[in-house]
């Protein structure tokens, strides 16, 4: 206000309106309605209105000056609320614009702190590779594994030559994705490479210590063979109870029809558990792997003729189609195994028309290939799919309920998987593993020593 009264009263002695010190109140009318609240900027404007409009009606009958400049004083007051208003306006977005920026600028922060302790927190390596090869930043893990100091910088190529190479040799498009790291500082590592969408053309590496890795398998197979080993000695249990009840009643009745009766529970009980243990020495053996490319043509071809002569089928009721070139790389004793467990359960619930048994090689993409095993039979209840690989689990009153689940750990074993197929009909299952034994050897990951 002392700011417009000044102005004004200088106004005045230089002739109103007519001096063009009112391009002085416009900047000083913008500046406090910049910094102004509400209606504070309105009455700024009113103030300076009635200050030029009085001191110019003050000037034409006290100093004679031009009548014209009232109008003229009228037209300068109407640009102070138009000015008032606009910067007013133009306040408030900047000040909006500014909240936003601040609370981005609160919520990257947040997002940078949090990002920072998830890769602190993270249980493998993580590096940030710039252009030249130079690391920028990286967590605890990597920096144990590299031998790095605590400031995360380095040349990668000094502390981890094979590393440093291998990234190189990826960057150019001339390596793999992953390679495998053989002692470096006490470490077996795995290293993953993927690039950054950032300016700065980073790159990221994420490092694996394979010996923890193997020793959480190592737990989790532990664990498993817990929990496999209380279902045997359940299982166990039932057929061990009627072996020894049969044994009694075998004591105290004369030989007869009862006798012959009992000494075949016996028989069948002692199978049963004979052919328990067998299946779990077989599960026992699937570390043993001697992978080899298997022609499997020619495999299938001998597998079903003598299937067909042990269990006794007619002719044509076990139909063997597909590629005659194709291969597979497998155990030859576990895929036989595979085979007779799968056929097996094809052939008891199958029917005996040719046909009924269908098993097809097809070559798939990405060089594998797939072996698929078909039935016309009633095909499985979705409501037991799910179970079905399950330890045990059997809806044949004489099964062990372990033919499938060793099956699916000698695929995996091997490579393969074992899968079942809902596409309607009988049951439906498919072994997909590697042509190529080398290309199952490499999986895709290089080794560097």
């Amino acid at each position: 206000v002392l700011d417009i009264f000044l102005v004004t009263f200088l106004m005045l002695l230089g002739g109103g309106v007519a001096s063009g010190l009112s391009g002085i109140l416009l900047v000083t009318l913008a500046a406090a309605s910049l910094v102004g609240q509400g209606r504070m900027v309105r009455f700024y404007a009113a103030v300076a209105t009635l200050s030029v409009l009085l001191s110019q009606i003050y000037g034409t009958f006290a100093f004679d000056f031009d009548a014209a400049g009232i109008l003229q004083a009228g037209v300068v007051s109407s640009a102070f609320f138009a000015t008032a208003i606009l910067a007013r306006l133009l306040g408030q977005r900047v000040m909006f614009y500014e909240a936003m920026a601040k609370q981005g600028g609160e919520a990257l922060d947040n997002w940078l702190r949090i990002s920072q302790r998830i890769v602190e927190r993270m249980p493998g390596g993580v590096l940030f590779l710039d252009r030249e090869g130079y690391v920028t930043q990286s967590n605890p893990v990597a920096r144990a594994m590299l031998g790095l100091s605590d400031d995360s910088k380095g040349n990668l190529a000094q502390v981890a030559p094979d590393l440093s190479s291998a990234v190189l040799e990826w960057s150019r498009g001339e390596g793999l994705d992953s390679v495998l790291l053989d002692g470096l500082n006490g470490f077996e590592i795995s290293a993953r490479f993927e690039s950054t969408t950032s300016s700065d053309g980073e790159t990221l590496v994420f490092l694996e210590d394979l010996g923890r890795i193997k020793d959480q398998a190592q737990q989790l197979k532990l664990a498993s063979l817990g929990r496999l080993t209380a279902s045997i000695a359940h299982e166990i249990r039932n057929p061990l109870a009627a072996i020894s009840h049969a044994g009694e009643l075998l004591r105290e009745e004369p030989p007869g029809e009862i006798q012959e009766r009992l000494l075949r529970i016996l028989k069948d009980n002692v199978a049963r558990l004979d052919r328990i243990v067998r299946e779990v020495l077989e599960l026992g053996r699937q570390d043993r792997v001697r992978p080899e490319s298997l022609a499997l043509w020619e495999q299938c071809q001998g597998f079903c003729e003598n299937f067909v002569a042990t269990e006794g089928l007619p002719d044509g009721v076990l139909a063997l189609s597909g590629e005659h070139a194709a291969r597979l790389c497998f155990d030859r004793a576990h895929w036989y195994q595979v085979m007779a467990n799968l056929v097996g359960n094809a052939a008891r619930y199958a029917s005996r028309q040719p046909g009924a048994i269908q098993v097809s090689i097809v070559k798939a993409a990405e060089g594998r290939t797939e072996l698929h095993i078909r039935d016309d039979g009633p095909g499985i209840d979705d409501k037991i799919r799910d179970q079905i690989f399950e330890p045990f689990f059997t809806t044949a009153h004489s099964g062990t309920g372990l033919g499938l689940y060793i099956a699916r750990e000698l695929c995996f074993a091997n490579g393969a998987a074992l899968d079942l197929l809902a596409d309607g009909g009988g049951a439906h299952f498919v072994i997909s593993g590697r042509s190529d034994c080398q290309q199952a050897e490499m999986s895709g990951v290089r080794r560097v020593n």
